[in-house]
């Protein structure tokens, strides 16, 4: 995982009126799918109603990611109620995501 100052993620957030929080999410996904997560097309984000499952499958995506450090209860909590707090908070955890995958192990 990319890592990313959480301060910088909600300051951005802020400064561009949410496009950065677009942007974050959709370049979050991609990289969270690169190790396993299965969460549906970011162009859901822009459905209302339909939104709120995709939050719900990006959080469970930081929950697989984190390797349950952060579970997806408490990131689509803490992404739905505390929106680009939430996200700062949600990167704070995927920071702490070693950068590459690891290695899987032959089978012996």
């Amino acid at each position: 995982m990319t890592r990313r100052s959480p301060i910088l993620v909600l300051v951005l957030s802020i400064i561009t009126i949410g496009i950065y929080a677009l942007v974050w999410y959709v370049i979050t996904k991609g990289e969270m799918n690169r190790r396993g997560a299965r969460i549906p097309t970011a162009w859901l984000i822009i459905i209302p109603l339909v939104n709120i499952y995709w939050l719900w499958k990006f959080s469970e995506g930081v929950e697989k990611v984190t390797r349950g450090g952060m579970s997806g209860a408490v990131a689509f909590i803490l992404l739905f109620f505390l929106s680009v707090i939430g996200m700062a908070i949600v990167q704070s955890s995927l920071n702490k995501v070693p950068r590459k995958a690891p290695a899987k192990r032959p089978k012996e």
